[in-house]
């Protein structure tokens, strides 16, 4: 599954997560409107699909599933603060090598252009790179 906006026209990757990962609009959830993010499956998914109303009835009734909505949404924090230092401070190549170690085990099953528009950069920058390794 990937996240991603439109800008121009273009898609552009946010965020993937792969099997048995959580994925949602936080800011969506929160104001309860539409976000700029879409939501995408890039393989063959089976998906569960919650009513923000459901969510917010197990979130107050079950301490666990409140703890677990804390413990996913740390993590991603955790990554866009990742993804917001590697965006500003470091080269394209350091850009790809910091995705493949962040999405190791899914790396290899996704598109380059979803990869390239994820790192900021062209696709043919992102194949120069991939030829040097």
């Amino acid at each position: 599954m990937r996240t991603y906006f439109l800008k121009d026209g273009k898609e552009i990757s946010e965020y993937f997560c792969s099997e048995a990962e959580w994925v949602n609009s936080p800011r969506s959830f929160m104001q309860r409107q539409l976000d700029i993010y879409y939501i995408d499956a890039i393989e063959n998914t089976d998906v569960f699909c919650l009513h923000v109303n459901d969510l917010v009835f197990l979130l107050e009734n079950f301490p666990e599933m409140e703890r677990y909505a804390r413990l996913s949404m740390g993590t991603v924090f955790g990554h866009l603060i990742e993804r917001i230092t590697s965006l500003r401070f470091t080269t394209a190549k350091e850009k790809y090598d910091h995705f493949c170690s962040t999405y190791q085990d899914i790396y290899g099953r996704i598109p380059l252009g979803m990869i390239a528009t994820y790192l900021g950069i062209t696709q043919e920058t992102l194949s120069r790179i991939r030829a040097e390794k």
